[in-house]
């Protein structure tokens, strides 16, 4: 049995010094893939030395996380855009909207992002979007540019009933599923089969964040995918060979790689 881990920061500090091994785990509980998204300018760089190491195993994504953000914004994005145009990536990422800790950079997320969905549309590349606290904001951009998306993944989704129906309304966007799933608070086994359709969901980890149970507390990293993959057949009553069947359909269907 087969899946993707559709969102891993692989290339992080939190990785260096066992690297090799952590891929190893990975490709031995079935992780057929791992996409990796870039954070800022200095991770284009560590997510492609990264990927370069496990060529058609680790997948790399360019884009400037909402949380980084500032001032010299515009200068940023002309040097990724620079970088982007070399061809080397499978998606647009880490990008979005966070208003969680600070509106201070509020004006200059809403420019970024949008021009990251831009970048989006001209090279028809998906998107892995962040978003917290901004759903509103990030909604009333993207519907300016609905009709030409080519598509993309709702990365870390932990929304109620409402706010997953308005995401889905993007028909070629998909819900990243983690391991908030697993925590016992999670109200998400219950929500995501009343209103998400299994083609409408892709599995990831967010590692070395939010570790899935039984691994909660410590380093989350791409094997633990197998968790949320398990809980997630569970809430949906179907096999977990269909839910990793049906997942990397999604990721075939959203992202055209093969997996």
């Amino acid at each position: 049995m087969k899946f993707v881990d559709t969102h891993c920061h692989l290339d992080g500090e939190e990785f260096a010094e066992d690297l090799e091994q952590v891929v190893t785990r990975a490709r031995e509980a079935g992780v057929a893939k791992i996409f990796i998204p870039a954070i800022n300018l200095k991770s284009v760089d560590s997510v492609l030395a990264t990927c370069r190491r496990f060529p058609d195993y680790a997948c790399p994504m360019i884009g400037l996380h909402p949380e980084d953000v500032k001032a010299d914004w515009q200068d940023v994005l002309s040097r990724m855009a620079e970088r982007l145009s070399q061809g080397e990536f499978m998606a647009i990422g880490e990008v979005g909207l966070d208003f969680y800790w600070s509106r201070e950079f509020e004006a200059e997320q809403l420019k970024a992002f949008e021009e990251q969905v831009k970048w989006s549309v001209q090279t028809r590349l998906p998107l892995a979007i962040h978003c917290r606290k901004a759903q509103n904001e990030l909604v009333a951009i993207l519907r300016r540019y609905q009709d030409d998306l080519p598509g993309g993944v709702f990365h870390c989704f932990t929304g109620n009933e409402q706010e997953a129906a308005e995401l889905l309304r993007f028909e070629r966007f998909v819900l990243g599923i983690g391991g908030v799933l697993t925590f016992k608070k999670s109200h998400l086994p219950e929500v995501l089969p009343k209103v998400v359709p299994l083609e409408r969901i892709v599995l990831e980890t967010d590692a070395p964040y939010m570790a899935p149970v039984p691994m909660r507390g410590k380093r989350n990293e791409p094997a633990f995918v197998a968790h949320v993959l398990r809980r997630l057949a569970e809430a949906y009553e179907v096999t977990e060979e269909e839910m990793a069947r049906q997942t990397n359909a999604n990721v075939e269907r959203v992202f055209g790689i093969k997996v």
